[in-house]
Order: structure tokens, then C-alpha cells, then sequence
């Protein structure tokens, strides 16, 4: 396999993956071709690179910025913005786990403990349903924190977690 063949297939596989962290395809294909690119790339090279228009870019990159997988870079004596991501693999799951709990987790914690502290009303499946999602509740809050516990770990933390659980 050639070059460009390999990075086409490398953004491919990798934007298809997104869905899987909660984001879409065209987000996870540029953080991709950021984290193959050797420099910060302009809006206009991710565009010509994916073939993809301004407004997808532009909105799609603010999202990766807002995850805090993306910075923005400034070249002196340039006017154009350029961006670039994080490099290394271990932060970018660290960070991308610890905005996936905020974003997903703790709103489901939430909503559960709302739920399941609701007064009965004696019947049947009033009892069911707050048993039901007090277990939920709890099991979500054990998760989120063990996600917490792991995501705090830092450096390497994937691995470190492996180790500790193996132990």
C-alpha cells in the first residue's frame, strides 16, 4: 500500500470509529488528518484534503475544539488560523473519556436520580420503576467514577488501568 492510499484509509477507518466516542464522521476524519499531519493545517487544507466544504470544516472544528481535542495556532505574520491535535494517544482517550462522561454519563446520572426519588404512589409499577432506577442510578455513578478514578490516572492511563484490574 502507497502513501496516500494508507492515509486515505487511515481518515476513512478512523472517521467511521467517531460514531463509536459520539461524534460524526466528517469530525473524526479531521481530528484524523490532524493527528497524521506533521504541522497545523489552515481551514482551506482540511478542506482540500477531505473535500469537504467551509462551513462543514468550520463548524466541525470549532466541535473538536470545544472537546478539547483541537487547538487553534496562530503563525506569526499569517492571517490565517490554523489548527492541529493532540498527539499523543494516551490524552486523547484520557480527554475524550473524561468529555464523554460530561456529556453522556452525568446527564444519565441525573436524570436517574430524579427519577428513582420520585414518591410512590403505592402501586405496583410505581415500585418497580423506582428499584429499577435506583439500580441503574447506582451502577451508572460506580461506572462514571471508576471512568473518573481511570481518566485521572494521566500519563499512560489506559495501560495503567489494564495493570491495576489485572492485579
Amino acid at each position: 500500500m502507497e502513501f496516500i492510499e494508507a492515509k486515505q484509509k487511515f481518515i476513512s477507518t478512523w472517521g467511521s470509529l467517531g460514531t463509536l466516542w459520539g461524534i460524526n464522521k466528517a469530525m473524526a476524519q479531521i481530528q484524523a488528518l490532524l493527528f497524521i499531519s506533521p504541522n497545523p493545517l489552515s481551514t482551506e487544507e482540511i478542506m482540500e484534503e477531505l473535500q469537504i466544504s467551509r462551513g462543514n470544516t468550520s463548524m466541525n472544528v470549532r466541535q473538536l475544539i470545544d472537546w478539547g481535542i483541537v487547538a487553534k495556532e496562530l503563525k506569526t505574520g499569517e492571517r490565517k488560523e490554523y489548527f492541529s491535535t493532540e498527539k499523543d494517544v494516551h490524552e486523547l482517550a484520557r480527554i475524550i473519556a473524561k468529555e464523554r462522561s460530561r456529556r453522556e454519563i452525568q446527564p444519565v446520572i441525573k436524570t436517574l436520580k430524579e427519577i428513582s426519588s420520585i414518591k410512590s404512589d403505592g402501586s405496583e409499577a410505581s415500585e418497580e420503576l423506582i428499584k429499577q432506577t435506583k439500580a441503574l442510578h447506582k451502577m451508572a455513578e460506580t461506572a462514571d467514577s471508576l471512568l473518573t478514578k481511570t481518566v485521572e490516572l494521566k500519563q499512560n492511563w489506559m495501560s495503567n488501568a489494564l495493570l491495576k484490574l489485572m492485579k
